[in-house]
């Protein structure tokens, strides 16, 4: 494709696959306000690519190359991004509910003020991954490594949390509420800023080697049938 407007942004539109065939070229491009509801595609490579306030409801990213791409305000609930490559995409503010990255690359990728409730992470594979102000409310991240990351004020009540990572995780304002947290690692983690309400007796003795406050202590113990006095 000639790239002679390849740095002016396309606004407004509806796009198909073939729509979004024919803007791939050399550059990254831009859209902004467009339709990309049910659009299928798959496949293709569009890294550096960024989206602003689009509609992808549904759409199918699935195999994708999106390294490095930005999505700026985006509805995205049900879309599909398993097996793509987000390593290093930024996604700030939007809807995502329900959306599916399994087996997606994720290093590096960052994630600011989303809904991402019922989100499908499962298998997906990331370091250095940025969480901050998320609702993740029973999302699937089974197994996922937050290894010496900090999460910041990231909802994460009911999600199946199982066999995760989380040693040396620092946890600021964020809540495990009746999280599923069966075979996952705390240790070294810092609890401090966390809702762990709805805790069973099965699952305390994960949190061995974390560091929770007095209160959360006094809390937890009460939820576990013990008298404080």
């Amino acid at each position: 494709m000639d790239d002679l407007f390849a740095n002016q942004a396309i606004a407004g539109a509806t796009l198909s696959r073939s729509d979004v065939e024919n803007l791939v070229g050399s550059q990254p491009r831009e859209l902004v306000d467009c339709d990309l509801e049910e659009a299928d595609l798959s496949g293709l490579d569009l890294s550096r690519w960024r989206f602003e306030r689009c509609n992808l409801r549904r759409s199918d990213l699935s195999g994708a190359r999106l390294e490095g791409t930005v999505w700026q305000g985006c509805r995205g609930p049900f879309a599909d991004f398993s097996g793509a490559n987000l390593s290093e995409a930024a996604f700030a503010g939007g809807d995502y509910n329900n959306c599916s990255m399994r087996g997606a690359s994720l290093n590096s990728a960052r994630f600011v003020g989303c809904k991402l409730t019922g989100a499908d992470f499962t298998e997906g594979r990331a370091m250095h991954i940025h969480f901050e102000e998320l609702l993740l409310v029973s999302a699937k991240l089974p197994g996922f490594s937050f290894r010496k990351e900090t999460l910041r004020r990231v909802d994460l009540s009911g999600a199946d949390l199982r066999k995760s990572d989380f040693r040396m995780t620092v946890f600021e304002d964020c809540s495990l509420r009746e999280a599923m947290v069966a075979g996952s690692r705390f240790e070294g983690s810092d609890l401090r800023g966390t809702d762990l309400g709805g805790l069973r007796l099965v699952d305390a003795g994960l949190f061995r080697g974390a560091t929770i406050s007095r209160e959360q202590a006094g809390q937890l113990l009460g939820e576990l049938g013990l008298n404080v006095r």
